[in-house]
């Protein structure tokens, strides 16, 4: 099996990016990234007679924090030792150890769906949210970071999807001719989502003529078994929050969620433009399909970009932009991971300076296997560095007025797996499904969650 035919198992779970929540792929276990084991490591040798923080994490955010950690012990001589979990173990950990008050831990990466359901066992860190710092944070990550009227976390990375293309199909003369002979336009990297379709048409079209009706090339997929990517596409329609509004009302059989339900699934189910089975395609199913030549398109996390193996048949044809904007303009929903303070550890104070410390040193990350930061300085510090094209259509998504986060609520998982996603599929899938009455029978469902 070749590398880029192994798919992500923690990106697959949850996201992010991460998460990650994202976040993750062939090389690491990203809405985040995976771990799949429960370990500990050491970050250097502390001096004699200095202190010790003991970091909880999940694959990924060892990683990405590995390095921080490194210069953090160098510098001040306190030893940091991390305890790696798998995701659904990070989980089980912090709802153990946060709800009894006994923690074994003094700083925990949480992915940011986790903030409000530990936020009575986290501290406030609101002192360490500066202005210099307010204005280096994305407001979509700023309002996450928040719970309360407090700030309980502090972004360590984050992700957002965007729209990853093939430039040798769009460079190609033959195929510029041709679009534009169709379309009446110039063949161009989609900024909208008419362009988006017709783009997909096309491609897909002309891999059927070439291959006796049946395509070999798709122009794009979508994916059933995961919300994130839907939930982008509501933000683009117009809508401002997902599913919930900020007063925590049930909104998802509105207009904009209509409208970004009839998009989604009209790749699939009116004009074909994507793989056979998009209710089974999940982020791993997808990344396969863009790496193995299949798609001309595809919609994945920022992170991906980097790591794109080199015996896939597309490395080195790969371009990034953000996704196309609907009506509300270019929206994503962020994958983003927070570092937070047990309200129960003894070192507060020496964790509160590791988080500041992490915030000060942020663009470390960009030189781990994932490749991501959180702030606008870090990112923009590496956006011009050849290897990091991906990073300013990141930018550009994260700072856009349409990115906004996951609703701030204890249950969002739960409305996640046992509503969002089975709608979904139900809607990718066709067989005559009204989109409508799917999203009123999801608001019932819902509100009977929430309360």
């Amino acid at each position: 099996m070749r590398s880029w035919e192994v798919g992500s198992r923690r990106l697959v779970r949850r996201s992010v990016v991460a998460g990650l929540a994202a976040a993750t792929l062939v090389t690491v276990a990203a809405c985040g990234a995976g771990g799949t084991t429960s370990k500990s490591t050491s970050s250097g040798t502390a001096a004699a007679g200095s202190g010790s923080l003991t970091v909880l994490v999940e694959g990924g955010g060892h990683g990405e924090l590995q390095p921080v950690a490194d210069k953090y012990t160098q510098e001040t001589g306190t030893k940091i030792t991390f305890v790696e979990l798998p995701y659904d173990g990070l989980y089980d950990r912090l709802n153990s150890e946060l709800s009894s008050g006994n923690v074994s831990f003094d700083v925990a990466a949480l992915d940011a769906v986790w903030l409000t359901a530990f936020k009575d066992g986290l501290t406030p860190i609101d002192d360490l949210f500066t202005d210099k710092v307010k204005g280096d944070m994305f407001p979509s990550l700023l309002k996450e970071a928040q719970t309360g009227g407090h700030f309980i976390g502090m972004p360590a990375w984050t992700n957002a999807e965007l729209l990853f293309y093939r430039t040798d199909l769009f460079n190609d003369t033959a195929k510029k001719t041709a679009f534009k002979a169709k379309y009446g336009y110039d063949l161009v990297v989609p900024t909208t989502w008419q362009q988006y379709l017709d783009v997909a048409k096309f491609f897909t079209e002309d891999s059927a003529a070439a291959n006796g009706g049946t395509p070999k090339l798709y122009g794009t997929d979508v994916k059933g078994k995961v919300e994130t990517e839907w939930l982008a596409t509501v933000l683009q329609a117009g809508d401002k929050n997902v599913v919930l509004d900020d007063s925590g009302k049930v909104i998802i059989n509105d207009a904009a969620h209509k409208k970004a339900l009839d998009f989604y699934t009209q790749l699939a189910t009116k004009d074909k433009v994507t793989p056979a089975g998009p209710s089974q395609i999940d982020w791993a199913a997808a990344q396969n399909l863009f790496n193995q030549g299949q798609l001309a398109m595809t919609r994945f996390w920022a992170h991906a970009y980097t790591q794109i193996p080199k015996d896939s048949p597309v490395y080195g044809k790969v371009g990034v932009a953000p996704m196309p904007a609907g009506d509300g303009g270019i929206g994503a929903i962020p994958g983003a991971w927070y570092l937070s303070v047990p309200k129960a550890t003894k070192n507060s104070a020496e964790a509160k300076k590791f988080i500041q410390f992490a915030y000060e040193n942020n663009a470390l990350g960009l030189s781990t296997a994932l490749g991501l930061a959180a702030t606008k300085s870090a990112l923009q510090s590496a956006a011009a560095q050849p290897g990091h094209e991906n990073l300013n259509p990141l930018i550009t998504t994260l700072g856009s007025s349409g990115t906004q986060p996951r609703p701030a609520n204890a249950k969002w998982q739960q409305i996640v797996d046992t509503v969002l996603v089975p709608m979904i599929q139900k809607a990718v899938d066709g067989n005559g499904t009204d989109n409508q009455k799917l999203l009123d029978d999801a608001k019932k469902q819902i509100e009977g969650i929430v309360g």
